[in-house]
């Protein structure tokens, strides 16, 4: 793929994290006539099989070409699938997800319509510009650019206008310093530190890839090790001379959290004993030997040191809480008409 189709291919994977509907794939296809189609045939086939004649829906009485479902639906598989094959058992949740895709960028136009919002069209203008000036020596670009320069000019343009949307919306009041402080006190997890453990251990090593006799030998010498231990050898004098990792600290690892350690070691570090030796476990990096020095519980955070941040969550909070209301809304008010045999019935014609 030349740059030029990755970088029509990126532009696409972006409008459709803004919700869009993603003709632009038609451009890239214009370009990058050459690319195989292999890797989409299983989901275009699905495709065509739940799309009906050249309109796919029809939303406050504007058709959607069944074209656009068509390559946005290629568009997210190709992107979230590995070599574009959906699971079958996934077919159906992509399915609606396109569909309220589709749906929510329509109202969402119209919407900045009504609010009589204006594409930047300087902007437009610079972004085209770049396009041109990067690919003015691809022959590709000089062949085709008459018919992609349209459709980025819309692309980018009904772009420009959901985001100034999104950005109306999100212009809300600033709260309070007492709205603020109840965001603190109603969501103490947002503002409590995990569990901190300090652990010490002797490592050894054991190559993944290593046959069952060298990790056997490497059990043996821990399970040698921890007798020692046991009878009273020094624990920071054995990391030094033993462990693979940490050794010239004494296999002190520092204060970690839940989330740091692998969840099957962290079941069994929950069960250790603050200053205990425990028996050796096998691990992903060989065979481990852990001593517990410290625990330190749970703690929220005092308003002071996160007053910055719980307002900037609210304030996140609030921003996407009204977005999603406007959408949700526009969506509920929206006369939809899926001109096609939906998953879950085989009539034509299904009105949300």
């Amino acid at each position: 793929m030349s740059n030029y189709s990755r970088a029509c291919y990126r532009l696409g994977i972006a409008l459709l994290a803004v919700l869009p509907g993603l003709p632009m794939v038609h451009a890239q296809a214009a370009v990058n006539p050459e690319t195989p189609a292999v890797a989409a045939q299983q989901p275009e086939a699905a495709v065509r099989k739940d799309a009906h004649d050249s309109v796919f829906a029809v939303i406050n009485g504007r058709a959607v070409p069944t074209s656009d479902y068509e390559m946005a639906f290629t568009t997210l598989v190709r992107q979230r699938f590995y070599h574009g094959q959906i699971p079958e058992n996934e077919l159906a949740a992509v399915r609606e997800e396109i569909k309220n895709k589709l749906v929510q960028r329509i109202v969402l136009l119209e919407e900045a319509q009504r609010r009589k919002i204006v594409a930047d069209e300087a902007q437009i203008e610079e972004t085209l510009a770049g396009y041109e000036k990067r690919y003015t020596n691809s022959p590709q670009w000089q062949q085709n650019r008459q018919i992609l320069l349209p459709e980025l000019r819309k692309q980018l343009a009904e772009q420009s206008l959901i985001a100034q949307l999104d950005k109306a919306v999100r212009d809300l009041l600033a709260p309070t310093d007492d709205e603020v402080r109840a965001h603190y006190d109603q969501h103490p997890e947002l503002f409590t530190e995990p569990e901190k453990l300090r652990l010490s251990v002797i490592l050894l090593a054991v190559d993944p890839s290593s046959p069952a006799t060298a990790w056997q030998g490497t059990r043996e010498e821990a399970k040698a090790i921890y007798g020692r231990l046991m009878n009273g050898a020094d624990f920071d004098e054995a990391a030094r001379l033993h462990s693979s990792v940490n050794a010239d600290k004494s296999g002190d690892m520092g204060y970690l959290h839940r989330g740091m350690i692998p969840e099957l070691i962290q079941k069994k570090i929950d069960e250790f004993e603050v200053g205990k030796i425990n028996p050796p476990m096998d691990t992903l990096e060989g065979v481990a030997i852990f001593r517990l020095a410290d625990r330190l519980p749970a703690k929220k955070r005092e308003f002071a040191d996160v007053a910055t941040r719980a307002r900037e969550l609210l304030v996140r909070e609030r921003q996407d809480t009204a977005w999603k209301t406007l959408i949700e809304g526009l969506v509920a008010k929206a006369d939809v008409k899926f001109m096609h045999a939906a998953s879950s019935e085989l009539r034509e014609g299904v009105t949300k």
